[in-house]
């Protein structure tokens, strides 16, 4: 069964980065690299939604929201997802998660972005 643990979260004022780990166990590298991950958050009284996600070509994709200040990428040797931020403004407080693009495995506990103005 496949697991999910992210880290690096954390508070930061406006304008500032961090930058966020998932590392995948309970699956085999070939099966992890064939996967288009993604990172999904949820904010405070909302539904999740994806936020960018990286095909196993390494092409990606961000939402509109996040387009220029996120950037998402993989090591499939380490079958880790990682999702660098910078400018974080205060819309982007969330709990971030990895997952398959669609959100089709276990969710793990994710991380929490929290981004004071």
């Amino acid at each position: 069964q496949v697991q999910f643990v992210e880290s690096g979260g954390g508070l930061v004022q406006s304008g500032g980065s961090l930058r966020l780990s998932c590392a995948a166990s309970g699956i085999s590298d070939d099966f992890y690299a064939a996967y288009a991950m993604g990172w999904h958050r949820q904010a405070p009284g909302k539904g999740r939604e994806l936020v960018a996600y990286i095909r196993s070509t390494g092409d990606t994709t961000y939402i509109d929201s996040v387009k220029g200040r996120f950037t998402i990428a993989r090591d499939d040797a380490k079958k880790t997802l990682y999702l660098q931020m910078n400018n974080l403004k205060p819309e982007d407080t969330a709990v971030y998660y990895c997952n398959r693009f669609d959100g089709g495995l276990d969710w793990g506990q994710g991380t929490q972005v929290t981004v004071s103005s």
